[in-house]
């Protein structure tokens, strides 16, 4: 059985637990989630650290037990996520400070699973499943996940931070609602969260539908949300270079191209800087499994 033939786990914790097996750089079964049901959206948020590391045992557990052996798990996680261990995760505050990959392996030694545990951040795992998925494994691409928060994802995995979503877009000094505190940062104007705080009034879905029908507060807006994502995404080829950049997230439907490309042009003037592209892409937790296991085991090689 050669590498790419080996069966791995991947594993990924947003607004669910969903889990599932990878092998050739594909994933091979059904997928599990915990809850079962989509609409409990807090139920991950509202649990103890313990719980939520048992509940992500368990579900490695259920499928490891479907194979003849485990090569690697992996496993996304939204936050700052260095040597195994989540530095903070405003998404999943209970989770700061977590050795998860040590006690993971620990979780799963006791069951008689002897296996290595990759944790990644969850932006990441997006930007690799969508490398293995049309087959540019070989070559860098970038992600911008639109959700709750705002995530930016790198493949090949690069040393760093990479908090993308914490880029500072704005001096105003009332842009302030950041899910970690900052000020300016794009998540304070893109994130869900942050859409919900600054237009009490309104969901984030009706924002953009009234500024379809030409409500002045909400078209200014929609520029501004533009601009913020423009602005983040110039930053990173001025810093990384031109090359592919994905939008995905539950919030991508949002996105609209040839605005998005226009700012872009207007922030990017040097020439050797200008040949980006840009698609967007579906939400789909598949990505972030297979991702999450794509990584696992190229670290475990």
């Amino acid at each position: 059985m050669t590498q790419n033939e080996m069966q791995n786990i991947g594993l990924t914790v947003s607004q669910r637990v969903v889990a599932g097996i990878v092998a050739n750089n594909k994933i091979t079964s059904e997928l599990q989630c915990f809850p079962v049901s989509e609409d409990e959206e807090d139920a991950l948020v509202e649990l103890p650290r313990e719980a939520l590391i048992k509940v992500m045992c368990d579900e490695i557990i259920a499928l490891a037990r479907t194979v003849e052996k485990v090569n690697s798990v992996g496993v996304a996680l939204p936050g700052i996520i260095r040597n195994g261990i989540v530095e903070d995760s405003p998404n999943l505050p209970q989770m700061k400070g977590a050795r998860v990959e040590e006690e993971l392996c620990a979780a799963l030694k006791n069951q008689g699973i002897s296996t290595t545990v990759k944790v990644v951040n969850d932006a990441d795992a997006v930007a690799a499943g969508l490398a293995a998925l049309h087959g540019k494994l070989e070559t860098v691409v970038r992600i911008w996940t639109l959700g709750t928060g705002v995530g930016f994802g790198r493949y090949p995995l690069t040393e760093g931070i990479w908090e993308g979503g914490h880029t500072v877009v704005s001096l105003d000094d009332k842009e302030t609602y950041c899910g970690c505190g900052g000020r300016g940062h794009v998540e304070g104007i893109m994130g869900h969260r942050a859409m919900r705080l600054r237009f009490l009034d309104m969901e984030p879905e009706d924002i953009f539908a009234a500024a379809k029908k030409g409500d002045p507060r909400c078209v200014e807006f929609k520029k501004l949300w533009h601009k913020a994502l423009a602005a983040a995404t110039a930053s990173s080829i001025h810093i990384s270079g031109a090359g592919k950049f994905y939008i995905t997230g539950y919030n991508v439907g949002f996105v609209e191209l040839p605005m998005l490309r226009d700012y872009i042009q207007q922030m990017v003037r040097m020439s050797p800087l200008q040949g980006f592209s840009i698609e967007t892409r579906p939400e789909d937790a598949t990505n972030e499994v297979l991702g999450a296991a794509v990584l696992a085991q190229q670290s475990a090689k």
